[in-house]
């Protein structure tokens, strides 16, 4: 049965309402921030993987913050990241009361009312086998109970304080189930749901999987993430989720898939379109540019401005602190 048609999730923050607007233009709210949060509280870990990202422990993240935010940052997209707390085959430190995201939440509330706060959803950086979802007693993955544990995960970033949940596991369904559990808690028109809709299994994953320590312990995801060649089954995707009732839609890499981009902002005008400059594309550009290939500032820009030309709303991207001080010079 489809969604019922319900609006508010869209328009509760005024840089949602925005996202309803469109041009082609690179402002602060065509911005969301990727950041990965540690559990050392005053701790910066620089990522080998990415010169120049860091993960941060939520009192430094606020301080990472402030000056982001007096340049018009608007909203950002957090990442846990454990070493000390325990993984297991459920992913239970995802929603614990340790957890470095729902410690931040209400921190990051607090110190910057105005800012969106999306968290990013998935059990692969909690779990001993590192993959997105749970698995049976026969080693196949179980995607009704995978797709519950990931509405309990969604439940609880929630109720801590995210105003977006985006979950980026591809499993079936994941949307309807989180959508419900939102629902039943009174909160459906209070949380918007980004979906990772049309997420590729693409070899540009490699350093964000050293960055939040989230990689397979054997075998890939191929199973669950969508082949790179197909346009298809993109459709059939985010077809799914848009019945389930996504708020927004995301394509996820980005520069390698700037026509799928163009095929589902045609499917859906009318919802916000994210597309993610994944960490293999930050790398590629920024060893690129350190090696003379390029300038860094005119290529971030160029390609950037392709994926709004693709018919990209918001940019998710590394990127942003350098974008942020490009547009103030401008």
């Amino acid at each position: 049965m489809a969604a019922a048609k319900k609006f508010h999730s869209s328009l509760f923050h005024p840089t949602l309402r925005k996202w309803q607007e469109g041009n082609v233009n690179i402002e602060p709210e065509n911005l969301m921030y990727p950041l990965f949060l540690i559990e050392k509280d005053d701790a910066i870990e620089e990522i080998t993987s990415m010169p120049g990202v860091s993960r941060f422990g939520v009192n430094q993240v606020v301080k990472h913050l402030e000056p982001l935010v007096e340049k018009g940052l608007k909203t950002v997209l957090l990442f846990g990241v454990i070493e000390t707390l325990p993984k297991n085959s459920r992913g239970s430190s995802a929603d614990c009361a340790e957890n470095p995201v729902v410690r931040a939440l209400p921190l990051l509330r607090k110190n910057f009312p105005d800012l969106l706060l999306a968290t990013d959803v998935c059990i692969c950086p909690y779990t001993s086998h590192g993959h997105c979802g749970i698995f049976d007693e026969e080693n196949h993955m179980d995607n009704e109970v995978s797709i519950q544990r990931l509405a309990e995960i969604s439940l609880a970033y929630a109720i801590a304080g995210a105003h977006i949940i985006a979950p980026s596991d591809m499993m079936d369904n994941r949307i309807g189930a989180i959508k419900s559990i939102l629902r039943k808690n009174r909160l459906e028109s209070r949380v918007s749901v980004l979906s990772y809709a049309v997420k590729f299994a693409s070899s540009f994953y490699g350093p964000f999987r050293d960055a939040a320590r989230s990689a397979p312990a054997y075998g890939d995801r191929k199973c669950y993430q969508l082949p790179v060649g197909s346009k298809g089954i993109a459709a059939r995707a985010a077809e799914r989720d848009v019945e389930e009732g996504a708020d927004m839609l995301m394509v996820k890499p980005g520069m390698a898939y700037l026509d799928i981009v163009r095929q589902t902002k045609d499917m859906y005008p009318h919802l916000p379109l994210f597309i993610y400059q994944v960490s293999g594309e930050y790398a590629m550009l920024w060893h690129g540019a350190k090696n003379g290939a390029f300038n860094l500032n005119a290529i971030v820009m160029e390609t950037l401005t392709s994926m709004r030309r693709a018919g990209a709303d918001v940019l998710i991207t590394y990127y942003t602190p350098l974008v942020l001080d490009l547009i103030q010079k401008k």
